[in-house]
């Protein structure tokens, strides 16, 4: 990836988890709940119909997790449209802390509640923040002494 995409390229991963988070919030509410059923069902692998926000509780979680999601990724938004340039080390920071907590938070939980096949989206999706975030730092390191 070349050094000048890396802004887009995160900023692309930033409006991939915004609507990832609207697609789960959408879940609070059985007349919008679908794509987020489909999604809960393709985590909790195979595909049968088994899995659904189904109850009171289902919709709150979805409600706080989607909102959670859009919040995250419009802080990612920001740290590359208004910190990128400014601090690029204090961008990777919070770029790479950030998604290493929500990565081991997330895929723990995922993992002892069966869904494995969602530590397997959250790697790709971790992958997808962390690698570029990183070479911000790394040139930023070779950049400012």
């Amino acid at each position: 990836m070349s050094a000048d995409f890396t802004p887009t390229w995160l900023k692309l991963t930033s409006l991939f988890v915004i609507l990832l988070g609207l697609l789960v919030a959408a879940g609070a509410h059985p007349a919008t709940a679908l794509p987020a059923n489909v999604l809960t069902d393709i985590v909790f692998w195979p595909l049968d119909g088994q899995q659904a926000l189904d109850t009171e509780a289902a919709h709150m979680l979805a409600a706080i997790s989607g909102g959670v999601m859009v919040g995250w990724g419009l802080m990612m938004w920001l740290v590359i449209d208004r910190l990128y340039l400014a601090d690029p080390r204090l961008a990777r920071l919070l770029l790479v802390e950030s998604t290493l907590a929500w990565y081991l938070v997330d895929s723990t939980g995922s993992f002892v509640s069966g869904a494995i096949v969602n530590v397997l989206l959250n790697t790709a999706l971790m992958l997808t923040i962390v690698v570029p975030a990183w070479r911000i730092g790394s040139r930023a390191a070779v950049v400012q002494p």
